[in-house]
């Protein structure tokens, strides 16, 4: 059985990643916008409800679109990491990089410095850099726990072979862990063609609001976003279906 790393955005998520046996929670907010850093009292909410028996990543990223950040945004990142390890979160998940789309080294080992002794994951900014095999030569050298990737690819599926690639050049120096798309029905394909050791996926299943008065007809997300009444939520349940279908 692989280790279990659940995306997660609410203090249920990690309820339901301790009852299916996950080991850890990424906790984020706004997954629509591929996971931003939650408040922190989210953050120190999420650590009371794990009491130990999950780990508690948080990601740092200040906003959504690209990775390369200004001078406000990085000092937002600086002071997030302090607030989080202060709450009690066990790792932070960081992602940043240059310009040319290169690993943002210094700022980098700003952030993990800062960190710890808290675990440091390097974040799916890791699929949109130039070069994958400098990129993680580069996290080796700064001494990143792990790597969240799906091999540069839109799902982990596609990006098998350079998932696997990469496990075989990090030779331990660092996990490798992919995610990105991993379902019920790909799970043991992904562990068999990458040979990974972890992975890191979502789990929603559709969530029913206990609001007895609804206004159907207003989005607070624009009209291109669901209704707030149709919260998709973090369930054991589906943790468990993928868990299963990766033996």
């Amino acid at each position: 059985m692989p280790l279990l790393e659940i995306c997660i955005d609410s203090v249920a998520g990690v309820t339901a990643a301790v009852e299916a046996g996950a080991a850890r929670v990424e906790l984020c907010a706004a997954l629509i916008e591929g996971g931003i850093t939650p408040s922190i009292g989210m953050v120190r909410q999420a650590v009371a409800a794990a009491a130990g028996r999950v780990k508690v990543h948080v990601i740092i990223r200040p906003r959504g679109g690209d990775f390369l950040y200004d001078e406000a945004e990085f000092a937002a990142m600086l002071a997030d990491v302090e607030a989080v390890k202060a709450a009690g979160a066990d790792g932070v998940v960081i992602g940043l990089l240059d310009a040319e789309g290169g690993i943002d080294t210094e700022r980098s080992a700003a952030l993990i410095a800062r960190a710890r002794p808290l675990s440091v994951t390097f974040h799916r900014a890791f699929d949109v850099s130039r070069d994958p095999f400098a990129g993680l030569d580069a996290l080796i050298g700064l001494g990143v726990d792990r790597l969240l990737t799906s091999g540069q690819e839109p799902g982990v599926l596609e990006g098998a072979p350079l998932i696997r690639a990469l496990i075989a050049r990090a030779a331990g120096r660092l996990v490798v862990m992919p995610g990105g798309d991993i379902t019920q029905r790909n799970a043991a394909r992904i562990l068999a063609e990458t040979g990974a050791a972890e992975i890191h996926f979502a789990a929603f299943e559709p969530g029913v609001s206990a609001m007895r008065w609804r206004n159907e007809a207003v989005f607070m997300g624009g009209a291109l976003r669901p209704p707030e009444y149709d919260r998709p939520a973090t369930t054991a349940t589906a943790i468990r279906r993928v868990a299963q279908a990766a033996g």
